[in-house]
């Protein structure tokens, strides 16, 4: 099965979702977009870690098998070299409107999404970090100071 995505400053909730993903096929092939994509993507200052580092800690996570890096532009030409039997993204995308859509069913592969770790995402931690939002959130007693 394949994923992707720009993982840029990895966290619990790109983990969990790798996670979903493994558990749904016997080999993980996971896809991280190339610094421009990111940028292209997420605006500027961002990818916040390189391609390469992203690609590496992404790679030294247990369930993932394979990593690449390929530009966003050329997901359908990614999709056409691993030929996944399960092109699997995050619960934020309809299926039936992904662009990849029809890259996958034209070998004879499916799509499945995974459900996102609520309050987790990569854009809020920047945001924190550089102090322009809230303090963190804890699961256990609310916005911590």
């Amino acid at each position: 099965m394949l994923t992707n995505g720009c993982f840029d400053v990895l966290h619990r909730g790109h983990v969990e979702c790798l996670q979903q993903a493994a558990a749904r096929g016997d080999v993980l092939v996971v896809g991280v977009q190339s610094d421009e994509t990111a940028r292209r993507l997420k605006g500027p200052g961002r990818p916040v870690t390189p391609a390469e580092d992203r690609a590496a800690v992404v790679a030294a996570i247990g369930c993932v098998e394979y990593v690449t890096i390929f530009d966003g532009s050329e997901t359908a030409e990614l999709l056409e070299a691993v030929r996944p039997d399960l092109y699997v993204k995050g619960s934020e995308h309809d299926p039936d409107t992904m662009p990849e859509r029809l890259a996958v069913e034209i070998y004879g592969g499916r799509i499945e999404t995974v459900d996102y770790l609520p309050g987790r995402s990569t854009s809020a931690l920047v945001e924190r970090i550089r102090g322009t939002s809230d303090p963190i959130l804890t699961p256990d007693r609310g916005r911590s100071v």
